[in-house]
């Protein structure tokens, strides 16, 4: 499986389809046309969300916040996740230090080291004061150069039936700035948890790469955004491999 545009339109189709089925019962995501329509709704309404998720953060760890994603949608309920799927995983980030901010708020989860910190996924106006309180995590500041990582993920549960399976982490960096990485992989990361895609004693291995073009599949999930300057090209930011055991 090559990462097309055609793969990538009926992909991005079918998680509009099943997040918004009001939305696709409205527009034909099999044409340019209806699919641009819907994708600018869905922009649209991002910027008034209902119910998103806030993550604080210290400090740029790349593999770290990984595995602490992984456990702050490990915790989140059915109930509060199909709200936030509604929503389309919104999440804010946020710069600041978790450690000084615990008594002021409840956090949800809290790495350990207290580098990173997530509130909800809750009503917006539930975290109104904390994103007023702290700046967004800086937006312009480049990715730097990352290397290939293994991330353990915590056997934190029982996993039945499930063997735990060693997955690619595919990361397209080129024009890609800290914050773009994160609202990338975190849609993908946290998705892929509520999914079941992921899950106790799975292990990722992150491959950042300056574009997908020429990555193959089979693929468990992909991040798809529009390309800078063309918004009938998609673009996939982001892969997890259909894994093998671990």
């Amino acid at each position: 499986m090559i990462i097309s545009q055609q793969l990538l339109r009926a992909e991005n189709a079918r998680r509009i389809r099943d997040v918004r089925p009001e939305l696709a019962a409205r527009v034909d995501l099999l044409t340019d046309e209806g699919l641009l329509a819907a994708r600018e709704e869905v922009a649209a309404a991002r910027e008034d969300p209902t119910v998103l998720a806030v993550c604080v953060l210290r400090g740029f760890d790349l593999p770290a916040w990984l595995g602490e994603t992984y456990a702050f949608a490990r915790r989140v309920g059915h109930e509060a996740a199909s709200a936030w799927r509604h929503d389309f995983t919104r999440t804010v980030f946020l710069a600041g230090n978790p450690v000084n901010l615990r008594e002021r708020f409840d956090f949800d989860h809290v790495a350990d080291d207290g580098s990173t910190a997530w509130l909800g996924p809750a009503p917006a106006e539930h975290s109104t004061a904390l994103r007023r309180l702290l700046k967004l995590f800086p937006a312009t500041a480049e990715l730097p150069a990352l290397p290939g990582t293994v991330v353990e993920l915590p056997a934190d549960g029982p996993v039945g039936d499930r063997v735990p399976v060693h997955r690619e982490l595919y990361l397209a960096t080129a024009g890609l700035t800290i914050a773009t990485c994160l609202v990338h992989l975190h849609h993908l990361v946290s998705e892929a948890v509520l999914d079941g895609l992921l899950g106790p004693g799975d292990r990722l291995t992150l491959r950042p790469v300056p574009h997908l073009v020429g990555v193959t599949g089979p693929f468990a999930a992909l991040r798809i955004g529009t390309s800078h300057g063309q918004p009938h090209q998609l673009r996939a930011y982001a892969a997890l491999s259909a894994g093998r055991t671990a």
